[in-house]
């Protein structure tokens, strides 16, 4: 998604077949060495997909493998070569983030993981204090010396699925742990002196009640993790939750928009930012990596089903681990699934859009320099919000405010629309020979 550094990667070709989606560069510098006296380099997130469960939850979409443990070792091997092979691509860029997602990483076992870590270390130039983070589930990462051994290695942050402190309430989705285990799976992160602590919430599961959303993120703050996202459930089509829903109990809007605007009352009051739409941090605890998304950062993904927006270029892997490994292993057969080219001007939608979402909005200023053209027509459209308390305008900064974020999507859009129709009008007066717009 992101801004290319074009005085560093010039990307002519992606192939879509063989290993390495090879991106290839013009006018590199003669040393590394000698570029990182001239500048400051670039930065680079890694996403490293672990595509393995121990179950598949009713409402997960993701590209994820239950009972896959004979798979493991296989895919661990391919994805070390990956790394490998794009390791001399990234060699002028620092990487600040590594991220760890899936599936759920925890379940690979700490000997793969730490494995997986020291590669990434030694191929690419990681900085001292990079953010690296795990996810996990409760039942998967419970033993501290297990969570020491991954902090050694250089974990410093995890993501903990917790989704409910209702046993009940997990059962309907399918997850496999209970409550009393996210509290021990939580003591041993502790223990095991992980001092960034990241735990999932989900609102408007089956059966649950204003009352019982409240009570579990009551207990799950009481917890003190630094780091809280709270995502409104999605039922997805394909999903074994989408087959059932008209046999179950779900929260209506009214209620999911109840339970989303008291979540966010109750964390801001303690002390929580809230930085992003699902999103609350103690202060310093952002999720770094998430936030190179939302700023349109450089990043790489590897794995079956990753996405990555690097050298100027988006792509994405097969969904499919077999053909994944093979490709890698053979440098034969179909790798990519997708790819696309976007010129930095033409990433003005994704900046709004993405902007939109977080507290720090998007300065008008900042992106009439990014994109050239006049941010006053957006700003025409998203008044009407300010008006009625779903947006806020501070020294020409437009975010929106808790209550905007529930109608983020019709705000999103409106913006858009308005940021369409400019470019549309100076595209018709560029043909007409009028280059005198404004």
């Amino acid at each position: 998604m992101f801004f290319a550094h074009s005085t560093i990667f010039r990307p002519k070709q992606l192939k879509k077949n063989g290993v390495s989606a090879r991106i290839v560069c013009e006018n590199e510098p003669d040393t590394k060495e000698n570029n990182m006296k001239k500048k400051v380099l670039p930065t680079l997130g890694l996403y490293i997909h672990i595509p393995f469960c121990k179950s598949k939850c009713l409402y997960c979409d993701f590209y994820s493998l239950p009972r896959g443990e004979k798979q493991m070792d296989r895919y661990t091997a391919a994805l070390l070569k990956h790394l490998a092979e794009i390791a001399p691509q990234a060699a002028m860029q620092k990487v600040d983030t590594v991220y760890f997602g899936g599936g759920t990483p925890s379940y690979l076992g700490a000997k793969r993981l730490i494995k997986i870590l020291k590669a990434v270390k030694k191929l690419y130039n990681v900085e001292k204090n990079a953010e690296i983070t795990l996810e996990a589930n409760p039942e998967s990462l419970a033993d501290r010396f297990t969570v020491a051994r991954l902090r050694r290695a250089g974990f410093n942050r995890v993501s903990l699925g917790v989704q409910s402190a209702s046993n009940e309430e997990l059962y309907a989705v399918g997850r496999i742990h209970t409550y009393e285990q996210v509290e021990k799976s939580v003591a041993a992160i502790r223990k095991g002196k992980i001092k960034n602590l990241s735990l999932d919430l989900i609102y408007g599961l089956p059966g649950q009640t204003m009352e019982s959303w409240q009570e579990s993120v009551k207990k799950v703050a009481a917890l003190q993790p630094e780091h809280l996202s709270c995502y409104g459930l999605k039922i997805e089509e394909g999903t074994p939750l989408y087959e059932r829903q008209d046999s179950l109990t779900l929260a209506d809007d009214d209620l999911q928009a109840d339970m989303y605007l008291w979540c966010c009352e109750y964390l801001t009051s303690l002390g929580y930012e809230h930085y992003e739409i699902s999103n609350f941090a103690k202060p310093s605890f952002r999720s770094r990596h998430n936030s190179r998304y939302w700023a349109l950062a450089e990043y790489a993904g590897f794995g079956p089903g990753a996405h990555s927006d690097f050298g100027g270029v988006r792509y994405a892997y097969v969904r499919d681990l077999a053909a994944y490994c093979a490709a890698v292993e053979t440098g034969e057969g179909e790798l990519l699934s997708e790819q696309e080219r976007i010129a930095p001007r033409d990433r003005d939608t994704e900046y709004l859009m993405l902007s939109l979402r977080t507290s720090d909005g998007v300065d008008a200023k900042s992106f009439e320099n990014r994109f050239r053209l006049p941010f006053a027509p957006i700003a025409a459209a998203l008044e009407p919000f300010v008006r009625s308390g779903h947006a806020v305008c501070e020294d020409g900064c437009w975010h929106l405010t808790a209550e905007g974020f529930l109608l983020s999507n019709t705000i999103i859009l409106a913006a858009l629309d308005a940021l369409g129709q400019e470019k549309v009008r100076r595209e018709q007066a560029a043909a007409s020979g009028d280059f005198r717009i404004r």
